[in-house]
This record gives C-alpha cells, structure tokens and sequence, in this order.
C-alpha cells in the first residue's frame, strides 16, 4: 500500500505534553478535553483517547451526533453535548450516560421527561445560546422542583467569556457568578461549574471554577492573537504534509495558475504539490503561503486551486517525492498554522478544522 499523497499527522504526545501545561495552571479544576469538529480536525476518536490517556475528566463536544460517535466506538468517559436542534433525542442521551447542556424551557421540560442529567448553559454575555439573567431565578426553581422530583439531574452550570478584554471577562464572570447564587437559593447544587474555555484557563485563575473546557490549547495554537502559543509552552499536535508531484522549470514571464495572477520575474523552477482548498488549504492564501520544501522556506504563487498550488523553488534542486510541510510545529523550523492565520486574518482554530476529508489523519 502507497502513502496517503495528503496526511495531517497528529503528534498525539503532543496532546498529551499540551495537557499536561493546561494541568499545571489549573490545579485541581477538572479538565474537559473538547473534541467537537473531529477534534478541531485533528480526528475526533483517536483525539479523546489520547486525550483520556493524557489526564483529561471529561470529554466535550457540540452535538449529540458527536456524542453517540463516541459512545459506539466504545468511549465511556463522562461526556457533554451542549448544542441542539428542535427535537433533541435526549432520552437516547440518557440511555448512553450523556450529559446534556440546556438552554430554554423546552430542553429542561424534555430532559426532565427522559431522566437526563443536565447543564444549565447561561447566558452571561454572548448573546447566543443559554438562559438570559432575567429568566434565570425561574428557570432554577423550576429545575429545582423536578430535580426533587427525581425527574433529572442537575449537574453543572456553565457559560462561555467573550475573550474580549479582562474587564469584559471580568464583568461576565460576575453575571456567572450571580446566577451561582440564585441556583443556590434555589436549593440547586451542582457539582460543576464551568466558565473558561482555553484563554481563561490558561490566563484567568478567577475563571478556573471546577472544571475548565480545553479546546484549542489542547491541539497546541494559540487562544488569541496576542499570546504565542510556545509561551505558554503549548506544541503544535497536526502537521498538514505532502510531497512535490510535479517540477517545471519555466523562463521569465510566465504565467502561474487561473488567472495569472502571477508571473514569475526571473527564469525558476515551480514545484506542484497536490493541496488545495478542499483540503482546507485557504484560497484567501493564494500568494501569501509559506511552505517547507525538503527544508527550504519557499513561498507560494499564484492561486490556490481546489486540489494543488504551486510553489516557486528558485534554484533549489527539488525533485518529485520531497516532502512538504503546509504547517507544523515552528519549533522545528517549518511555518506554524497560527502564522498562516495571522497573514490572512483569520485564527488557527479555522484552519486546522477545516482540513477536508481526504487529507489522512495518521497519528505520529
């Protein structure tokens, strides 16, 4: 069997070393390893495992459908699934020992009729999903009452910052903290109260509550753009890899890709590597990518198709079969996916969850 022409190779130590960091700034709060996405593209099954493996409590994702993927493939640690649709099929989320995050009336009214063990997801800011500061007295009376009636289990509140500005953070924790007590004069109790996501825990030890929830800092980049994720001793986990398929040595004045929105300004050579943006490979990178080519920083040109670019090598002897590195780990000398983000203005986040589905996962 030949090699996947296109690999994503998930350093699963690193995921391990990355908890391990978010461990000791957190202390004794839980950790929740988020897994939603695939694991932020990195392969969702292979991902919670090594995450368990590496101290994690919990396992996060956004969806029950991710959370039945869990439960099938034989993963039975605790397990929370916090966005859903009208019809939510929270008795079947029961049945495989699910913990459901809830956010209206309607989600706490069906929890209650199958026997779920709930979240209690507020609103403290965001303006997306989650209980409002004005409903939440009722809410937590009402959750209260059939908690004593043995109808559901009221296990955690939780919410999410904004990420903002300390005095943003600072003001929704306050709302949290609010609603906390009123859950309380409620006569709830929960065992859970989680607020920080990746930033929070790793920057804001007011936000830690019991439990953090690591999504980003866990697949080693950065949780907002002013902090470097080798700082905070974080290690990227996803290398995107392939090889040169093609190699041209082209005169001055060439055209490159649809378009010619380049030409090249001297005699080069220009290398085809076979990643586009159905690989996650961002068209808006079109001229801006930076490559490792069999050790060589090289600089894409031209537009970005849906299946290759092209790579001007200059001088360079490359050969079909080199190796090419999109993004890595920087400390080894190859560009960063954070990097890549920050020239085109988006975040890591996007494009290592975007990586498409014929890009190998391989675990290394």
């Amino acid at each position: 069997m030949t090699a996947p022409l296109r690999e994503a190779r998930i350093r699963l130590a690193a995921i391990a070393d990355n908890l391990a960091v978010v461990r000791r700034a957190v202390g004794s709060a839980r950790i929740m390893a988020v897994v939603k996405a695939d694991a932020y593209g990195h392969g969702m099954l292979t991902v919670a495992r090594a995450a368990l493996d590496g101290g994690a409590d919990w396992l996060g994702v956004a969806d029950l459908d991710e959370a039945f993927a869990l439960r099938r493939a034989g993963v039975d640690a605790p397990l929370l699934a916090w966005l859903h649709g009208a019809a939510p099929d929270f008795r079947s989320a029961a049945a495989a020992g699910i913990d459901v995050g809830v956010s209206t009336r309607a989600q706490l009214d069906a929890a209650a009729d199958v026997g779920a063990t709930v979240h209690l997801k507020l609103d403290t800011g965001l303006s997306r999903n989650g209980f409002a500061p004005a409903e939440t007295a009722a809410v937590f009376a009402r959750a209260a009452e059939l908690e004593r009636a043995g109808r559901l289990r009221v296990r955690g509140l939780m919410s999410h910052l904004s990420g903002t500005s300390p005095d943003d953070d600072a003001a929704q924790r306050a709302v949290f903290e609010r609603a906390v007590d009123e859950a309380y004069a409620a006569g709830l109790r929960p065992e859970l109260r989680h607020l920080a996501a990746s930033l929070a825990a790793l920057t804001d030890p007011d936000a830690r509550y019991d439990l953090v929830r690591v999504g980003i800092a866990m697949y080693g980049l950065s949780p907002a753009d002013q902090l470097d994720a080798a700082v905070l001793g974080l290690r990227p986990a996803m290398q995107l890899a392939s090889e040169v398929v093609a190699v041209r040595r082209v005169p001055d004045g060439t055209g490159v890709s649809y378009g010619f929105t380049h030409r090249v300004e001297r005699e080069t050579t220009l290398a085809l590597v076979p990643l586009g943006y159905a690989d996650g490979v961002p068209r808006a990178a079109s001229g801006v990518l930076e490559v490792d080519v069999a050790g060589t920083r090289c600089r894409q040109v031209g537009r970005i198709a849906m299946d290759q670019f092209l790579v001007d090598v200059g001088d360079h002897p490359v050969a079909v079969g080199d190796p090419v590195t999109v993004w890595g780990d920087p400390a080894t000398g190859v560009p960063g996916a954070d990097e890549l983000a920050a020239a085109i203005g988006t975040i890591g986040y996007e494009l290592v969850t975007r990586v498409g589905p014929r890009v190998a996962r391989v675990p290394a």
